[in-house]
């Protein structure tokens, strides 16, 4: 495995692709069950939240706790690590809400 070449490229592992950084900002607010994410979510399939999930849990940014109960209960929630992520996720909503526009008229062209 090479070595990250810097923290950018770390944070960029950690968060690729489209739908990761949408389940992180997802769960900003609070502990969220399978079903309020995959409908907070537009567009993206149970197998591939899945997927992401099981990647974010694994890296030890998001928590997943089983209540055991009946029927069994699962919920989703950011770990510190991935609360941190999110303060740094946050300018990068700020500049494309900003700048919302002109990126819908360039991806169009």
């Amino acid at each position: 495995m090479v070595p990250y070449s810097c923290g950018l490229d770390a944070a960029a592992d950690v968060i690729g692709g489209k739908w990761k950084p949408r389940i992180l900002w997802a769960l900003h607010h609070g502990p969220m069950r399978f079903g309020e994410l995959r409908r907070e979510i537009a567009g993206v399939t149970e197998k591939m939240l899945i997927q992401q999930l099981r990647e974010l849990e694994a890296r030890d940014i998001v928590h997943r706790e089983v209540f055991r109960q009946v029927p069994p209960r699962v919920e989703y929630s950011l770990t510190g690590l991935g609360q941190s992520l999110n303060v740094a996720l946050a300018p990068l909503d700020a500049w494309g809400a900003e700048h919302l526009e002109i990126l819908e008229a360039s991806r169009a062209g």
